[in-house]
Formats: C-alpha cells, sequence, structure tokens
C-alpha cells in the first residue's frame, strides 16, 4: 500500500531553485533514508510533505487515511507541564475511557440501579463490552509504554511526575519530543537528524526500537552508522535533482561508486570518439576521394549532444586548522574538580591531565557532565571545588554544540568580521567561502541558516582564533557526510591538542588517541580510540567474572559484585516471568467477572452483584500494580 507520493515537485525561493521534479514514493512499513549535503533541500522536501511549505509544482499525494508524524532539527518541546502529563496527552482518549469505566463500575455498584433490571443488564452489557475493547486496544499498557520510551531516552534518572519541561536542556526537550511522537505511531514517522543529542546507549536503543516500528520511516541522518542499521532505500538530493538507492547507506555509496565509474568510463569513451571523428575530418576533408565522408563525419559530429563531465567531488568546506603558538607539554590539568548547577552536584572527585597533541575523547551518558566540563575549562561555568589549570602558552579554543557565540540578528559576513575587525573584506569573503558560503549568501542572517549552516559558520570562527587546545562540543553535529570527512582530515593534521565529546561513532574511532569515560565520581583512562575502549572494558568485565583466585581486593570485590549483579539479573527475570504468568489470569478472572455481571443469576441477586463488583474493582487495581511492577522490571533488564 502506498503511504506517500510524490509527482514532479518543484520549489524554488525567489529565482533559486531548490528541488527540482522530485519523484519519491513510500510504502507501508518501508525505511527510507534522505541524504545529500547541507543545503540540498532535505529539510525543505520534509516541510513541503507536511505542510508547512508550498511547492511551487507536482503533487503531493497521501494514501487514504494515513496519519504521520514529523520531528523538526532542535524542534523540542515547549510546554509548562510534567514529562509525565505531557506524554499522557497522547494518550488522552484512554485516560477518558477510563473515566469513564471507573464511573460505570460507580454505577452498578448503586443499589438504586439494581433494583432496574433491564437498565442494570444493558449497563452490564455496555461496560463488558467497553472494558474488553480498552484493554484490546491497549489501555492497560500504556503507562508502561512511557515508562519505556522515558527509560529507551535515557531519562531514568527522572522523577517525570514531578520534573517539568521547562527544567530541560534543549537537546533533552528534543529527545522527549522525539519520545512523544514514537508513542503517537503514526502510520510515516519522518525524522530530520533524530540522532542529534543522543548518547551512543540511546542511540543503540533509538536503531533497535525503529527497526522494530510497525508504520513506515522517512529520514533525514548524516549518522552513517545509524543509517546502516535502519534503511534499505536510499534518496539522495543532489544538485536539485533525487536518485533512488536499493540498500542502506554503504551499499547506497557502492552503487554511487559504480555509477560514477560507468559515467566516467562512457564520458572517456564519447571524447575518444569526438576526438577520432575531428582528426578524420581534418585530415579526410580537403582530398577529393573521402570529401564527402569527411562532410558527412562533420555532419554528425554537429548533431552529436555533447556529454557533460562528471562531477567527481562534491564541493565541500576547506578547513586548515593551524596554532599561533606551541603550548607546554602538559596543557591541562584537573584535580578534585567538583561541578553542579544550584543545589545539585554533576562530577566530583574528577582528576586527570592533558598532554600537548593528544586527542581525548570524553564518553559517559548524556547528563553525566561532559559538557559541563568542558564548559569548566573555558572558565564558563566555575567550579565548586578543585582545581583547572591550564598549561604554558595554552590558547583555548571552544566549538559550542549549541551555537550560543553566534548572534541571530547578525549577517554571516558580520558575525565572523565583528570578530576579527583586523581582517579586510576580501579576507573575511575568503574563509566564508571556504565554508560554502558564497556571493549573497554572506548576507543571510544567522537566524535563517539551518543547523548546518551555523557549524559551518562556527567552524569558520574557530580556524581563525588559531588556538593550540581545542574544546569540541559534539563538532559533527548537523554537519553532512562530506563536510565531516573535510572536518576530520583537518584534525587530523592540526598540530595542537584536542579534547572532545562526540556521540558519532566514526568520529570518535578515527580521532580519539586516548578516551576518557566519566561517571559521577571518577574519570578512568584508557588508550586507543573507541574500538579499543570497548574492547578493553569488555576484556576488563570478562576478566573479573573469569578470575577464579582473584589476586586483589578490589578484583575480589568486582567478582563478588558480578555474581551478585548475574543472580540479581536471574531472579527479576523469573519474577518477570512469573508476573506475565499474573497478568494472564487476573484479565481472564477479569473477562470471567464482567461475563457473569451480564448473566440475569448475578444482576438479579443484589448483594451478589454488589460482591462481583467488588471483587472486579480489587482485580483492575491489582492489575494495574502488577503492569507497574512489569514496566520496572522490563526497564531494569534492558538497563542492565
Amino acid at each position: 500500500m502506498i503511504v506517500l507520493q510524490i509527482k514532479d515537485m518543484t520549489k524554488s525561493y525567489i529565482a533559486d531553485p531548490v528541488l527540482s521534479q522530485i519523484n519519491l514514493e513510500i510504502q507501508a512499513g518501508q525505511r527510507i533514508g534522505l541524504v545529500g549535503p547541507n543545503g540540498a533541500g532535505k529539510s525543505t522536501l520534509l516541510r513541503c510533505i507536511v505542510g508547512q511549505l508550498q511547492p511551487d509544482q507536482g503533487e503531493i499525494i497521501w494514501g487514504k487515511g494515513t496519519t504521520f508524524g514529523y520531528l523538526a532539527q532542535n524542534s523540542g518541546l515547549d510546554s509548562q507541564a510534567t514529562m509525565w502529563d505531557e506524554l499522557l496527552t497522547v494518550f488522552s482518549h484512554f485516560l477518558e475511557e477510563e473515566k469513564a469505566l471507573r464511573q460505570m463500575e460507580k454505577q452498578m455498584s448503586d443499589p438504586a440501579i439494581l433494583q432496574r433490571e433491564e437498565e442494570y443488564r444493558a449497563l452490564l452489557e455496555q461496560y463488558a463490552m467497553r472494558s474488553e475493547k480498552f484493554k484490546e486496544d491497549g489501555g492497560y499498557a500504556f503507562e508502561a509504554k512511557v515508562r519505556g520510551i522515558l527509560s529507551g531516552l535515557g531519562f531514568s534518572d527522572y522523577d517525570p511526575h514531578t520534573t517539568r519541561i521547562t527544567s530541560l536542556s534543549g537537546g533533552q526537550k528534543t529527545r522527549l519530543a522525539l519520545g512523544k511522537l514514537l508513542l503517537t505511531e503514526p502510520d510515516l514517522l519522518i525524522l530530520d537528524e533524530p540522532t542529534n543529542y543522543l548518547d551512543i546507549e540511546t542511540l543503540s536503543w533509538l536503531e533497535q526500537y525503529l527497526q522494530n516500528y510497525p508504520g513506515a520511516i522517512l529520514v533525514v541522518s548524516h549518522d552513517r552508522y545509524f543509517l546502516d542499521r535502519l534503511v534499505t532505500i536510499i534518496y539522495e538530493i543532489q544538485q536539485t535533482k533525487i536518485t533512488r538507492y536499493k540498500g542502506n547507506y554503504t551499499q547506497f555509496i557502492n552503487q554511487k561508486e559504480a555509477n560514477l565509474a560507468q559515467k566516467i568510463k562512457s564520458y572517456e569513451m564519447h571524447q575518444q570518439k569526438v576526438e577520432e571523428m575531428k582528426q578524420f575530418i581534418q585530415k579526410n576533408l580537403a582530398r577529393a576521394s573521402t570529401t564527402k565522408r569527411a562532410q558527412s563525419r562533420r555532419k554528425m559530429l554537429e548533431k552529436m549532444e555533447p556529454v557533460d563531465k562528471p562531477t567527481t567531488r562534491q564541493p565541500t568546506v576547506s578547513i586548515n586548522f593551524q596554532i599561533k603558538k606551541r603550548s607546554g607539554y602538559e596543557v591541562l590539568h584537573v584535580n578534585r574538580l567538583r561541578l553542579g548547577y544550584e543545589a545539585e552536584p554533576i562530577l566530583e572527585d574528577i582528576s586527570f591531565s592533558v598532554f600537548r597533541e593528544e586527542r581525548i575523547a570524553l564518553v559517559g551518558p548524556n547528563g553525566i557532565g561532559k559538557s559541563t566540563l568542558l564548559k569548566s575549562v573555558t572558565g564558563q561555568i566555575k567550579p565548586w571545588n578543585g582545581d583547572i589549570r591550564l598549561g604554558a602558552n595554552v590558547m583555548v579554543g571552544y566549538y559550542d554544540q549549541e551555537q550560543n557565540e553566534l548572534d541571530p540578528e547578525k549577517t554571516v559576513l558580520n558575525q565572523l568580521w565583528d570578530l576579527y575587525p583586523h581582517l579586510n573584506l576580501t579576507d573575511v569573503r575568503n574563509v566564508l567561502g571556504r565554508f560554502l558560503f558564497r556571493g549573497d549568501e554572506v548576507e543571510k542572517k544567522v537566524a535563517e541558516l539551518s543547523g548546518g549552516e551555523k557549524a559551518r559558520l562556527s567552524l569558520s570562527i574557530l580556524m581563525l582564533k588559531e588556538a593550540n587546545f581545542l574544546l569540541l562540543d559534539e563538532p559533527t553535529n548537523h554537519l553532512d557526510i562530506y563536510s565531516k570527512e573535510a572536518l576530520e582530515e583537518a584534525l587530523q593534521d592540526y598540530p595542537g591538542t584536542i579534547l572532545f565529546v562526540s556521540h558519532d561513532r566514526y568520529f570518535l574511532n578515527k580521532m580519539a588517541t586516548r578516551v576518557i569515560e566519566l561517571s559521577s565520581n571518577q574519570a578512568t583512562s584508557y588508550l586507543g580510540n573507541y574500538d579499543d575502549y570497548i574492547q578493553k572494558k569488555s576484556d576488563l568485565l570478562e576478566e573479573n567474572l573469569s578470575s577464579a583466585e582473584p589476586q586483589s581486593k578490589v578484583d575480589e570485590t568486582d567478582f563478588e559484585l558480578q555474581k551478585k549483579l548475574k543472580k540479581d539479573r536471574r531472579k527479576k527475570e523469573r519474577r518477570l516471568e512469573e508476573v506475565e504468568k499474573e497478568i494472564e489470569i487476573h484479565e481472564q478472572q477479569i473477562s470471567k467477572l464482567e461475563e457473569d455481571l451480564c448473566s440475569p443469576e448475578v444482576y438479579q441477586n443484589h448483594q451478589l452483584s454488589i460482591e462481583k463488583n467488588e471483587q472486579l474493582h480489587i482485580l483492575k487495581k491489582s492489575l494495574d500494580e502488577l503492569y507497574l511492577e512489569w514496566d520496572n522490571l522490563l526497564s531494569e533488564l534492558n538497563k542492565g
């Protein structure tokens, strides 16, 4: 079944075409990735699909009765409600029906209605039907769904009943908006960069969740690993056109390279043929015996359509990070650091050092304080206790994932020029041109820029600083794949030191020479890149579990802890099975009681009817408690 079909759609901004003759089709259940360089029109296409923009030409045809949900970039929830109340708005129909069922139960317990046999019987039959439908539609499980989404998206440490959305960060608001959208379960999920602001653990959860999602998915993402795990069809937008490829991202790249190789071969053969014809004409036109053949060839040459040379490389940013002066050997020393906001500590007793030319990745779950730590090094946040000491001749350059240093009211040109007024206009334009801001694009206001454009502008500002110690907070967010590759190459050639935070697994592997894992009260260092870090963690865990004779008190403690954790897990798994059986029994008993209440033997017996209603109320209350326990056990097991 076709969920969405786009036919010959065109969209321009003033005189500049953004999308030309776009054709796209989505079938029920398909997983489709939309890729292309930043500014190619991916978000514009999504906004046309959902009706926020109107195409200039063409048709957007929805399947009959199709529902869709759209998550734009940085579209966090704006609400005064608590997290729980906001997510429950998705299930307002269940809440209303639950309220109606409670009211019907109250009516059935009223002695007065028990005296009116026909009315009571009709009420019982209506209650039985509505109660059964409520169960079949998932009325007893929606709160468990909400808890599962909150847990999966990394909100396990928050009390959703008391935490107001206004207290969340921008990234957390976006994650919560994603959670609310997932709970609505539309026929088509339309996601624009959903992996932004997700840590690696949450990314893995989202990948698995979307793999099992019952509807179709259209996703814009520059996360190569995420696309490989999820999609089966790729649409690429490039130079206003769209091309369809079957397969995941890696298969798309292979197909594209093969197509490009074939186009280059065809172009070279065409050029060779043209050259041979020109030479034949030149040699034979003046000869009487061959002049007619030469003239014929010339006519053929004139009629041949020219073949454009295939573009072998996508235009991308040109970055070159340099330093003004070399730093001392020890670049940063952090000792017994304690950080927090208001009265809540985030990090305590954190100690580590950074040395010249290291590339250190800070890893840990969202909310652990990675960005806060970077801001404390820049001086934006003062530590409660401990020391942060920069080494000799250290000059810090900071990349903020929120791009807070950008003024939304300034133009691109003035944003850069105001920070570096000693440069002349030509120099400023040349720098902006290297970051793909050309011609009139430099007059655009910062507020009008896409996420990728803002990222490129921030990188241009950082490059001109010529700092010898770069603090990078999610530098690949919003960058297209071509820009990511250019950034990776520039940082590999950079002669200074880097301390960075990233959830991009490919970037982590390519850049890191050391990984520092943050917990609330410890910084643990691992030599190597991200894969090395994961392997060492796995090896340590296996060593602790398999060690028959622990060599130290610490090893023994870890061994005993792992034994206890495994025992606790088995206990929870057994309890989960018991709870599932109890839920099944409760539902059968409830169904039987509802049938009994509809029988004349019961509703004609006033006392028996009251007893049955009381039993029904107790069983339903017990069922709610069982569902709550089931959800908590499931969340704990998934987390473990």
